[in-house]
């Protein structure tokens, strides 16, 4: 249960990030880089979308990863096996009502008043 919670965690901080670097990203490329045009800046505008890209795809590999992490740890009902109890609750053929084989024939009376004819 606890390795669940653990990777459940991760997968929810790795959206949150996720969506704070695609909320970053300019959808025309400029982008955070847009907002640092000084010449002495150490990373380009170039360099800050590839971070951004790279960024992007390796978190979005990671929520894939943990999601299928996350599905196989998930925690199963433990149950003792024991096929007696199951025979023990089962129905007998016999105690189950038989629906009726027979439909039975229509009536064939009809109320005198509908087979006069209209004067």
């Amino acid at each position: 249960m606890g390795i669940y919670i653990f990777v459940s965690v991760l997968v929810l901080v790795a959206c949150a990030f996720q969506i704070l670097i695609v909320l970053v990203q300019n959808s025309k490329g400029g982008g955070l880089a847009a907002n640092f045009t000084s010449a002495g800046q150490t990373m380009g505008i170039r360099k800050t979308a590839d971070f951004l890209e790279k960024a992007t795809w390796t978190l979005a590999a990671a929520i894939l990863i943990l999601s299928l992490v996350a599905t196989a740890t998930i925690p199963k009902k433990t149950r003792e096996a024991n096929p007696r109890t199951s025979l023990d609750n089962a129905v007998s053929p016999s105690d189950i009502p038989a629906l009726p084989q027979a439909v039975p024939p229509a009536s064939t009376t009809t109320s005198t008043g509908d087979n006069q004819p209209s004067k």
